[in-house]
């Protein structure tokens, strides 16, 4: 339900925007989140998004990505600028409809994910 698209290669200092649509359910009323896994290391949060639209962002990310949702079209998209080479990993977004305290930040707080999109960041 979930088809995550946009990732690609990309210069060090350069910008990628990736994004995430829902299909059979809209998720404006829940979370969304992504997460990232490069190879050889742990699926990691990256950044999440509430029904009342804050944020929350990994210290890695903070001041350089944004998460951001469009209700009209149920996508979630991540801009992400001055990309590093230690950004480069496979990308999934995340979506969960059960209300939490708080912008839920491991992977088993979410029931629904996509398939993934790679971004790769060269020096």
């Amino acid at each position: 339900q979930l088809q995550a698209c946009g990732g690609g290669l990309v210069q060090a200092g350069g910008s990628l925007r990736v994004s995430c649509a829902s299909s059979g359910r809209t998720f404006s009323n829940g979370y969304m989140a992504w997460f990232r896994q490069a190879p050889g290391k742990e699926h990691e949060f990256v950044t999440g998004i509430s029904w009342t639209r804050s944020t929350v962002y990994a210290d890695s990310v903070k001041g350089r990505f944004t998460i951001s949702f469009d209700n009209a079209k149920n996508t979630v998209s991540l801009q992400m600028n001055s990309l590093k080479p230690e950004d480069t990993a496979l990308y999934y977004c995340a979506a969960d409809l059960r209300y939490r305290p708080s912008i839920p930040r491991r992977n088993n707080d979410y029931d629904y994910w996509g398939q993934g999109t790679q971004v790769t960041v060269s020096s």
